[in-house]
């Protein structure tokens, strides 16, 4: 599982430079130029974590990180990365709601070490599962696809939740029957997932009739491929 890094900066080569250290250890990365680039971005993809440079066109970076701490059960990290060095911009920094805070010029590997450390202290919040456009948001309850909201039952969202976390994994109906129905001790009929699957095919999959994505494994179950 990827964890989506939204690195804020308006100097493109830092950016790419974060970005390119980023993508090496295995996050996915979305990057904004300014402040009302990274508000649009922040909204439709939730990251996990926000790398916000403070002198920022269109809206500052204290403008963004008040903005983003405002927002209904957020819970994303922030690390402020800025030129500003003294004491007293340090901690005006953290009392808007950083997580941490590091000076330009800084190295790239001290970056990542609070990168790192900062993700471990909220890692229960970060659960978004992405696969080639198609995104879950569990603490929201919310599913999209290339950007666009994607409605789903409790057991849709359950078992589609279930199928991203263990991609290229056949999991059988009686797996599945227990995701939806964990305290149910009653027999589910195997027809009862094959609906629930026909129809979460016909959300999520350009041809329902062809899947791509929720393969039919014959004799053994299903196989979310990403």
């Amino acid at each position: 599982m990827k964890q989506l890094v939204l690195v804020v900066e308006d100097d493109e080569m830092i950016r790419n430079l974060i970005k390119a250290y980023l993508e090496k250890d295995n996050y996915e990365v979305l990057t904004a130029a300014d402040g009302e680039e990274a508000k649009q971005l922040f909204q439709a993809y939730a990251p996990c974590l926000v790398l916000l440079d403070l002198m920022l066109p269109k809206m500052s970076g204290e403008e963004l990180c008040t903005w983003i701490r405002a927002q209904e059960q957020n819970e994303t990290s922030i690390i402020m990365i800025t030129a500003k060095t003294s004491s007293e911009q340090k901690i005006s920094g953290l009392r808007m709601g950083a997580d941490d805070y590091i000076t330009k010029p800084f190295s790239p590997n001290e970056l990542m070490a609070r990168i790192e450390a900062v993700l471990r202290r909220g890692s229960m919040f970060c659960q978004r599962v992405a696969h080639n456009g198609l995104i879950i948001r569990p603490r929201k309850g919310e599913v999209l696809l290339n950007n666009e909201l994607v409605p789903m039952t409790k057991y849709e969202f359950s078992l589609l939740y279930y199928f991203m976390q263990n991609p290229d994994i056949v999991l059988s109906r009686e797996q599945l029957m227990h995701q939806i129905h964990p305290n149910d001790e009653s027999v589910v009929m195997d027809r009862t997932i094959d609906a629930h699957i026909k129809k979460l095919r016909e959300k999520i999959e350009k041809v329902p009739s062809n899947p791509e994505r929720i393969q039919t494994v014959r004799g053994m179950g299903y196989r979310f491929v990403p």
